[in-house]
């Protein structure tokens, strides 16, 4: 078996609460406390859990936007704390994001072109021939027309903005790519086609994602693995089908029990 993309050992995150008029700690929010999971090559980990429950801030721990207060966040083996500013930048281009509101991702005074090729840019890769070809490959991956790339994003409905946003994430081709509720704030028809979208990207390219979400109907099409939270802490980890058929916490059952069934 190949190795892992990425490897969690018992990752916490702790915000200080403070009070009194010398602003000292007097306490922590614990927004994860003790997570752990691989991410293996072309499969897909979802992260589930209600509000609050520390499920994007782990996202943004493995991403590198938030630093850890303890734990192990391993990148193809190695913690990324011990990596210089080099190796960091490096591990980025392995490691990419898509965000919830494709509309506030996207700067609204620069192009399709403009937002997927910059990534390319910030990296130094290709001349501005050589982006402008990528550019037009991303556009055909994820199902826009050539014609999209001098639009601007209000020119776009929600769905396009997020394939925008999809393209701008694989421009440096990564290995993995961290869905932090990347449908939810779409239109029901429209998440499936999103979805169907990063299946077939999963397919071609090979992808693993972490897939986060509060939607455990959404998940159990695109999941190999789930990982349920709940106030910071991994309440229950386990195969898709295991989570579905044969739940065995008390808040993964309730989790069920609030998807909308026919």
């Amino acid at each position: 078996m190949s190795p892992p993309i990425v490897s969690v050992r018992d990752l916490k995150v702790h915000f200080p609460i403070r009070s009194g008029l010398l602003g000292r700690v007097t306490d922590h929010v614990r927004a994860v406390d003790g997570v752990s999971f691989d991410l293996m090559p072309g499969k897909t980990v979802a992260i589930v859990g209600e509000s609050g429950s520390g499920k994007s801030t782990t996202g943004y721990a493995v991403m590198g936007m938030q630093e850890p207060t303890a734990g192990q966040i391993l990148i193809d083996g190695r913690d990324r704390t011990q990596m210089s500013p080099t190796e960091r930048m490096a591990t980025m281009r392995r490691l990419q994001i898509v965000f919830q509101d494709p509309a506030s991702a996207l700067n609204p005074r620069m192009s399709a072109a403009e937002s997927i090729a910059e990534p390319l840019q910030i990296h130094r890769i290709g001349t501005a021939r050589d982006r402008r070809e990528r550019v037009m490959e991303l556009l055909d991956l994820v199902g826009l027309p050539h014609s999209a790339a001098g639009k601007l994003p209000r020119e776009f409905s929600g769905g396009q903005k997020q394939r925008i946003v999809i393209a701008r994430a694989l421009a440096l081709e990564p290995q993995a790519v961290i869905c932090d509720e990347a449908v939810s704030a779409l239109d029901v028809s429209i998440q499936s086609q999103i979805l169907n979208l990063l299946l077939d990207l999963q397919s071609r390219l090979g992808l693993a994602y972490i897939f986060i979400s509060h939607d455990l109907s959404v998940v159990r099409h695109i999941a190999d693995h789930i990982l349920v939270m709940q106030a910071g802490k991994v309440v229950e980890q386990a195969a898709t089908d295991e989570i579905f058929n044969a739940p065995k916490d008390t808040y993964t059952r309730q989790l069920l029990e609030a998807v909308p069934k026919l």
